[in-house]
């Protein structure tokens, strides 16, 4: 545990906490835990997840103008249904990234856990992206990747980010169920 983890952890966690109730300082303090874990991940040889944190930041560029365009239109962030075409192509779009990034890292750096690294990072990846467009599901999705991040962390002995993933796992049910109930709310009142 060092200090760049513990300030990392943090400031993760009140991020993401800000995210599930759709509060738009999460954008700014979601790219400063980016930066942070970007040189952890640097550190203890996880590539895939070193250059995820680098995707974050322009996804997190992208969701905070998605939302303040949003918030223009009405007083809140509204949460949007995910079509199920939308959901199966970001699945296929997650696994084909996947098997891409983890042939590159398994061939061509000395990355430890190169495939379970890049499976996790691309499917975070379609999950961050269906949290920009504010579909609930992306929770659904954060959950299933954040119980695989917690043994991978313990396995690289990162206790501390695994306690955060496995902190997150909680903020994301959270989060899924109050987005679950705001997109209630809106459909009633349409």
């Amino acid at each position: 545990m060092t200090p760049l983890e513990i300030a990392a952890v943090a400031i993760s966690f009140l991020a993401i906490w800000l995210t599930a109730r759709r509060n738009m300082l999460c954008w700014p303090l979601n790219l400063v835990a980016c930066a942070l874990y970007f040189k952890l991940f640097l550190d203890v040889r996880l590539y895939a997840d070193m250059v995820l944190q680098a995707v974050f930041g322009i996804g997190i560029l992208y969701g905070w103008i998605v939302w303040s365009r949003d918030r223009r239109d009405a007083a809140v962030v509204t949460v949007v249904p995910l079509p199920r075409f939308g959901a199966l192509a970001g699945l296929a779009v997650g696994a084909l990234g996947a098997l891409g990034i983890g042939w590159f890292t398994s061939h061509h750096t000395d990355a430890t856990l190169p495939w379970l690294d890049a499976t996790l990072s691309s499917f975070s990846l379609v999950a961050q992206y269906w949290t920009a467009r504010r579909h609930r599901e992306s929770w659904l999705l954060w959950i299933a990747v954040d119980v695989v991040y917690v043994g991978m962390f313990v396995f690289k002995d990162l206790m501390l980010t695994a306690g955060l993933y496995a902190v997150m796992i909680g903020l994301a049910v959270i989060g899924y169920r109050d987005w679950r109930r705001a997109q209630g709310v809106a459909a009633r009142s349409s």
